[in-house]
């Protein structure tokens, strides 16, 4: 799954970077991080770097705010202006992690819900779940849809059968957009207007053409530069959603453990 929505759960404070100890229980096992969340050697190639320049000064929080725009960006999407001084958590919750995520297989509705209970209303949700442009899914989360459910293009679900067996491979990964996966671009909701929406969760925001985002999805996969400017606007107030500032939380030295 895309790590944009890292900042669902206690806001942009870096909890999910947290490693499990003996007396401590983090969020990377929780059931949709678990064998999906990736890339953390990036984070700590990062954070050891600052560490020597500046230490003590840049928190992970940070990092990973200025990693999700600069990323975006790189990929070809638009970056925004990340404000900084985020302070990193001492704590986590792997219950929230478990029960706050969108899961993949939620009908529209609570995909709606999911985000508003953040404070984002339909319409943002339907932008920042455009990050689905990029990243890859395991074949346990679109099984079900890829052999089971009928609003798919059958070329399509024929296709990822091929990479998703019935009875094996479930971690097996694949692309959210097949056309341009390495490009942040307006394909992903082309994709949903075609029906080749890899996860159910994605194809409840364009069901027949006349649903309650479809007219959204549309616009979108018309206008690239539209998408790219409102994810860029919603990707900002997203990672303003309750930050550690002031003296609450710490600037951890190694982003995988509280400082001792």
């Amino acid at each position: 799954m895309t790590p944009i929505l890292f900042y669902l759960i206690q806001g942009c404070d870096a909890s999910v970077l947290l490693d499990d100890t003996s007396n401590f229980t983090g969020e990377k096992n929780s059931f949709p991080n678990a064998n999906s969340l990736r890339g953390f050697e990036v984070i700590d190639n990062i954070k050891s770097q600052l560490e020597i320049s500046c230490p003590g000064v840049v928190s992970c929080a940070d990092i990973l705010a200025l990693a999700a725009s600069e990323s975006v960006g790189a990929l070809g999407g638009q970056r925004w202006n990340v404000a900084l001084g985020r302070r990193d958590s001492i704590t986590a919750s792997l219950s929230e992690s478990n029960s706050d995520l969108p899961a993949p297989f939620l009908d529209l509705s609570g995909l709606i819900t999911a985000f508003s209970n953040k404070g984002f209303t339909t319409e943002e949700m339907v932008t920042l779940s455009g990050a689905h442009t990029i990243g890859q899914v395991r074949c346990r989360f679109f099984r079900d849809r890829i052999y089971n459910e009928t609003n798919i293009d059958s070329s399509y679900a024929k296709a990822m059968q091929a990479a998703c067996p019935f009875d094996s491979g479930d971690d097996n990964l694949s692309p959210f957009d097949p056309k341009t996966p390495a490009t942040f671009d307006n394909a992903y909701y082309q994709n949903l207007v075609n029906l080749k929406g890899l996860v159910h969760s994605d194809q409840q925001l364009f069901v027949n053409g006349s649903g309650e985002t479809d007219s959204q999805v549309s616009r979108y996969s018309r206008n690239m530069g539209r998408f790219k400017k409102d994810f860029s606007d919603t990707m900002l107030k997203m990672s303003m959603l309750t930050p550690l500032t002031g003296s609450d939380g710490q600037i951890r030295t190694n982003c995988h453990f509280i400082n001792e």
